[in-house]
């Protein structure tokens, strides 16, 4: 099979004894398997910590919402109370990074996950110097924040950091409104948090919310340089992945191209052609263990977040859709032509074969399964909502979801059940 080194890499950074796939045997299906094995949801990461998943699986995005602890739970078998008892500890955290979204990290990856965030916590600033505000002012801003936090010895929410501050933090009116921007305050916490000097505390010691407080930190920073960060990110991704294209990592990392490019040579990636024409970059000690892998042959059932990193990563829920069921439709769309999934995924080995949401008020799981329930399923099922019922409470999407909000959506699902 003809292989393609990256572009202006040198040919001899590959390994020469790699074993290439045929391209004719790499296919949807095969391929899907290989991202749920390299996930860990196929059980190889039962029992591990939070960071060990978050090491091996991905980040874990976080929007308010309860992906973190499902995305713990699916893989290790980790309950609520212990993903909470880790995030006191400090053992994992929420923090702003790739493309400056938020995620939760494990404690290995705090200070370079940082830094692959900090430009997006940069940006602010740069509506700000377009109304007049200079940088000297947010300066001045972040010492008298931190001044606030020592004094005060514990953290302080936004709105008691605005009540101590006083006029230090500057109204923008009606025009910062329309920009995003209402106040200094948020541009010079971002600044402070991406510098690792203050961190976010969950008002509740919950990820599932958006109530935060702020707390001193001083997290030290790497020692290695950008570049070797993100090739560092793109070592990662690609282990989580098991594959990708060019765009899909550009569309996680926030990478502009010739960064990609730099990337993917500093981590000796190659590309691997599939049955469907598409090019994968993969890592090359990947390229013999897919060479090698065979799917599993029962049923492995997990009912995952529509923000699960199996989906998010490469944003490609289409392809986790067998071909005969790209046509199907819930609320009159096609799953396969939607760019996220509009429901949480039920999932067999890659492949999704149902949509779920949890209906609070019932407790219990709404699903619509596409070929119907198997023994495995049901059982997946009970046990996911049990773990939610005794756990979360509920299971929101994000930090605005609500059970009216998505009523529409179970009302769908138990129609089309």
């Amino acid at each position: 099979m003809t292989t393609h080194a990256v572009p202006d890499a040198e040919v001899s950074t590959l390994a020469p004894s790699l074993e290439f796939p045929s391209p004719d045997l790499l296919t949807p299906g095969l391929l899907r398997a290989w991202a749920w094995h390299r996930q860990g949801l196929d059980g190889s990461l039962r029992g591990a910590d939070a960071a060990d998943v978050f090491k091996t699986a991905g980040w874990a995005r976080s929007v308010g919402g309860a992906n973190p602890y499902l995305t713990l739970f699916a893989r290790a078998g980790t309950s609520r109370a212990q993903a909470d008892a880790d995030v006191l500890s400090m053992k994992i955290h929420e923090l702003p990074t790739a493309r400056g979204c938020t995620y939760v990290l494990g404690h290995e990856d705090f200070a370079w996950g940082l830094q692959i965030g900090r430009d997006a916590a940069v940006a602010p600033f740069r509506v700000l110097a377009r109304m007049g505000v200079e940088r000297g002012e947010i300066t001045l801003l972040e010492e008298e924040i931190l001044h606030a936090l020592a004094q005060a010895g514990g953290p302080l929410d936004p709105k008691q950091l605005k009540d101590v501050l006083g006029d230090s933090v500057r109204n923008l009116g009606d025009e910062g409104k329309k920009k995003g921007a209402a106040t200094t305050l948020p541009a010079a916490l971002g600044l402070l948090q991406a510098d690792g000097r203050i961190r976010r505390v969950p008002a509740n010691g919950r990820l599932d919310q958006q109530r935060y407080a702020y707390a001193l930190w001083n997290l030290p920073p790497t020692t290695m340089d950008d570049a070797a960060v993100r090739g560092l990110l793109m070592e990662r991704y690609l282990g989580w992945t098991g594959g990708a294209t060019a765009k899909q990592s550009q569309w996680f990392t926030g990478f502009t191209l010739a960064n990609t490019k730099a990337a993917l040579a500093a981590v000796a990636a190659v590309e691997v052609p599939t049955a469907n024409g598409e090019v994968l970059w993969m890592l090359p000690d990947d390229v013999g263990r897919l060479a090698a892998f065979v799917p599993p042959a029962e049923e492995q059932i997990q009912l995952l977040a529509g923000t699960d990193s199996l989906v998010l990563l490469r944003r490609n829920s289409a392809e986790l859709l067998a071909e005969e069921d790209k046509g199907r439709k819930v609320l009159g769309s096609a799953l396969a032509l939607q760019a996220d999934l509009p429901d949480h995924p039920v999932l067999d080995r890659g492949r999704i074969i149902g949509l779920w949401q949890y209906d609070p008020g019932n407790a219990r799981i709404a699903h619509w399964l596409l070929d119907g329930a198997t023994p495995a399923v049901n059982q997946r099922i009970a046990e996911v909502e049990a773990w939610i019922r005794d756990g979360l409470g509920d299971f929101r999407s994000f930090s605005l979801d609500s059970p009216a909000s998505r009523q529409d959506r179970i009302d769908a699902l138990d129609a089309a059940g």
